[in-house]
């Protein structure tokens, strides 16, 4: 479920602390890069305040991405104490949804573009609860792949007609540069059908059913998560605990939702066949 936008009054910047003592240099040392984020760590009076080292290993990325990431302009500048630049929690929260938005299949100029949206004074609370809401509902994120490897996955050579069945099935997609195919996690799933000694028009028909209703459960169950849960609590200020714990509740409610789509379809399942049954 994707909840666009994240508002709210500013709950202040970083935190500045008092200015690094000079230290006096017995030995020569080599002269600083041009990049003045070194990876000196952060001394005991620095609180939340990381190096770009610690910034990259807590949002699991690396150093060099970071930095990527950082002239794009997809995170803002580093606090800088003399020639050692430090970053934050608002940081490492734009960090995480830039990370959030990959998942999605997102470009790096789409999430710029997204991230540019959000008003700059979104506090970390927020912008945890706007990655929250952003995050993938699947476990796997699209892979992209040859004709010859997608063959590979499927254990088998696909015919033009099976490829054309996978693609109205959406277990495949076709890239944009029209060579390779995004896999998708239902690739397992449609390939079993081919084993089915059903038609295959019929699958088609019942994956059209079967996305038409699911989209518009997710567009319904959305609008009743934005309206009567997300627009209330980000109405009112909340602590940093607050903020974990509704970020907890929403991520606990993407189990919860599964699963009653699950008995839902099994409680209607059994009503159509009662119906059946008393018609007879």
């Amino acid at each position: 479920m994707v909840q666009a936008g994240a508002g709210g009054e500013p709950r202040g910047g970083l935190p500045r602390g008092r200015d690094r003592p000079t230290v006096t240099v017995v030995s020569p040392s080599p002269e600083p890069s041009d990049s003045t984020e070194t990876t000196e760590p952060s001394s005991p009076d620095d609180g939340s305040l990381l190096t770009i080292d610690e910034l990259s290993a807590r949002a699991g990325t690396t150093v060099r991405t970071t930095r990527y990431y950082a002239s794009l302009g997809l995170i803002p500048p580093p606090e800088r104490r003399g020639r050692v630049a430090f970053y934050g929690d608002v940081h490492l929260a734009r960090l995480e949804m830039v990370r959030a938005l990959q998942d999605h299949g997102f470009t790096l100029q789409a999430i710029e573009r997204y991230l540019t949206s959000l008003p700059p004074e979104a506090s970390t609370e927020e912008l945890a609860l706007q990655r929250t809401m952003l995050t993938s509902w699947t476990t796997q994120p699209p892979e992209r792949v040859t004709r010859r490897q997608l063959d590979k996955r499927a254990g088998r050579v696909l015919s033009d007609d099976q490829l054309g069945v996978l693609l109205e099935l959406q277990a495949v997609e076709l890239d944009d540069d029209g060579a390779r195919y995004l896999v998708h996690p239902g690739l397992p799933q449609a390939l079993e059908m081919f084993d089915l000694d059903l038609p295959l028009e019929s699958m088609v028909q019942a994956t059209a059913a079967i996305d038409r209703h699911m989209r518009s459960l997710a567009d319904e169950l959305t609008e009743i998560l934005r309206t009567q849960v997300v627009r209330p609590f980000r109405a009112e200020q909340h602590t940093p605990e607050e903020a974990a714990r509704m970020e907890r509740t929403v991520a606990s409610l993407r189990r919860v939702t599964l699963e009653a789509v699950v008995v839902g379809f099994q409680r209607a399942a059994n009503e159509v066949i009662q119906r059946s049954l008393r018609r007879r």
